[in-house]
């Protein structure tokens, strides 16, 4: 669980950092490339930069996937619910149970058809081929345009990008279903400043934009003085 925890961070992170490298690499050949240096100009003439833009655009695909995932682990998606956080506990959180397995289906659907999408678009036939079994009439799938690689190799980034989101549905879901708890993200935290020391009244979880589910541990800034006062006024009648 521990690799796993933090296995879309890693290939965000090997996706963008990889597409940064190739589009500098490809800019700074096509700038130099321009000076007329002798010997270098040639060989620079020579090599063929063509493939990056198509890689870059695979690249930012299968980033964008398990990116998803990284939002469903995180709670960063946003959605307007306004109503949802006005209900009580009670039905505050069937809603919000209904919403994580409807989620963690549409996304298993989404990995089924994706998943026999690729496999006869060519994944049936690169298989067989593999282990030297007969093809028949199985075809060989189209390839990209400018890497010539198997489109199937391609579309693979949605039947797992989309299994790993069903995952993480339904890992918040059971976290939610033992402690009421949704994950929450503090969108002013910057990796590597120093962290201020937060006023013991002011509530980290609070999100009162109506863009994110409140949980059910964390009650929003104000809502203990509210009930409080609701309490004493019940008591004074």
């Amino acid at each position: 669980m521990k690799l796993l925890d933090h296995l879309e961070e890693w290939l965000v992170i090997l996706f963008m950092g990889s597409a940064t490298l190739i589009v500098f690499a490809s800019v700074l050949h096509r700038y130099a490339s321009g000076y007329d240096i002798p010997v270098v100009q040639d060989w620079l003439l020579s090599l063929d930069f063509g493939w990056t833009q198509e890689l870059c655009i695979i690249l930012f695909v299968w980033m964008a996937k398990f990116g998803a995932a990284y939002g469903v682990r995180t709670g960063i998606h946003v959605g307007v619910d306004v109503l949802i956080n006005r209900l009580s506990d009670s039905r505050r959180a069937k809603i919000i149970l209904f919403g994580l397995l409807a989620g963690a289906i549409f996304t298993a659907i989404v990995a089924t058809l994706g998943a026999r999408f690729i496999w006869e678009n060519g994944a049936h036939y690169a298989t067989l081929n593999l282990f030297g079994l007969e093809t028949g009439d199985l075809p060989e799938g189209p390839t990209t345009p400018d890497l010539e690689w198997p489109t199937w190799l391609v579309y693979l980034a949605v039947p797992l990008g989309s299994t790993l989101m069903c995952f993480r549905f339904l890992q918040v879901a059971y976290s939610f279903l033992r402690t009421g708890e949704l994950p929450q993200h503090d969108h002013g935290h910057v990796e590597g400043l120093a962290e201020e020391t937060v006023p013991v009244d002011v509530n980290v979880y609070d999100m009162d934009d109506n863009l994110h589910y409140r949980d059910l541990k964390h009650p929003s800034l104000g809502e203990s003085d509210r009930q409080d006062g609701a309490d004493r006024e019940d008591r004074q009648s």
